[in-house]
């Protein structure tokens, strides 16, 4: 600690200022404000210093002042795309599913935990209409964000390629079902889908059954792809689909068509976790024990499955580190306009518990 610290830090009267923090650090004045701009070329032991020092003054940047120097906004968009409907009442019943789903809210935390540190704010925005989508793009050309990270919830979704087509710094969570000159982060879907479906073999499981998700979406099609394929090089080349919607009611709905149209299944693979839940809501009701009768295996390791009764055994997908990834190559992005896109892939994992 500098000699400045040791005695109270030298704090002028009022809000500490970058003078207190440089003679806390020891440093110059412009050193501290290299150091608070995320200026590059100081020396590590220096920024040390000063992010030490930061922390004893309590010194808080001025947003207004530092946008002027790095003419930033600091503020990411955190876009939430939907299906075309401007209605109030769609609106606002798409509003309400986002804030209320496990998976974004999974998404909210490795986004915040990667900005947070670096003193940059998402701004959440909903775009499922035409309208919504060009106040997104008039927003970020604005300066008013330096760049988005989009999480779409439907195969044709033309923002990213608004987007694009704009030169606007854009990242995209699951690769979109048309190409578009954008990184993105990803799940090696086929791969889970195979540790899901090589489980169940090992289990003597031989009538299976799968729901999935909307099947337009690239990630559904990999899934159900994965599964299918590993259940077919071990003979068995049946496997009835249902499609559902990624809700509890639609996990519901298709066990239900199943059970009606394969009474004898004796295993189901769903595409997420809420599937999942529903569908041993509808197994219980029918009697059959989990997983003695019937084993079940979800998507995602969020916090339904630990909860679900049986506790579910699920394929991770390790969402927050996705979200994390996906705004460190929008800082990327933004710091760099030139660099290429890119696809960062993760693996999943089979986390057992007691459904399968």
């Amino acid at each position: 600690m500098s000699a400045a610290m040791s005695r109270g830090f030298g704090r002028s009267a009022g809000a500490p200022t970058l003078e207190d923090v440089a003679r806390a650090a020891g440093v110059s004045r412009a050193t501290v404000s290299r150091v608070v701009n995320g200026v590059r070329n100081v020396d590590p032991v220096i920024q040390d210093a000063v992010r030490r020092a930061v922390a004893a003054t309590g010194y808080a940047p001025n947003r207004a002042a530092r946008s002027l120097v790095t003419r930033r906004a600091e503020t990411i968009a955190l876009v939430v795309s939907g299906a075309d409907d401007d209605s109030p009442s769609a609106s606002t019943a798409f509003a309400g599913r986002t804030v209320t789903d496990p998976f974004f809210g999974r998404v909210v935390t490795g986004v915040v935990q990667f900005l947070r540190p670096r003193s940059m704010h998402p701004v959440l925005m909903f775009a499922e209409s035409p309208a919504d989508r060009d106040h997104v793009v008039s927003y970020l050309r604005q300066g008013s964000a330096d760049g988005a990270l989009v999480v779409s919830n439907h195969a044709d979704d033309p923002l990213p390629a608004q987007l694009a087509a704009a030169g606007l710094p854009a990242v995209v969570f699951a690769r979109p079902a048309l190409p578009v000159p954008l990184s993105c982060v990803d799940l090696d879907h086929r791969e889970g889908a195979r540790l899901a479906a090589e489980h169940l073999l090992a289990l003597g499981r031989a009538r299976p059954v799968t729901i999935t998700g909307p099947t337009a979406l690239p990630a559904v099609q990999e899934r159900l792809g994965g599964f299918r394929d590993t259940m077919a090089r071990h003979g068995v080349t049946a496997v009835p689909v249902a499609e559902g919607g990624f809700s509890q009611e639609s996990g519901e709905a298709a066990m239900a068509r199943l059970l009606a149209r394969h009474p004898d299944l004796d295993a189901v693979f769903a595409a997420n976790d809420v599937m999942a839940q529903g569908a041993c809501h509808v197994l219980r009701d029918r009697g059959r024990r989990i997983p003695e009768d019937v084993a079940v295996i979800g998507f995602d390791d969020g916090p339904v499955a630990a909860s679900c009764r049986p506790a579910l055994t699920t394929v991770r997908q390790p969402v927050e580190d996705m979200a994390a990834e996906m705004a460190r190559l929008l800082q990327g992005h933004i710091e760099h306009p030139d660099r290429p896109a890119t696809t960062v892939v993760f693996a999943p994992r089979l986390v057992l518990r007691e459904s399968a």
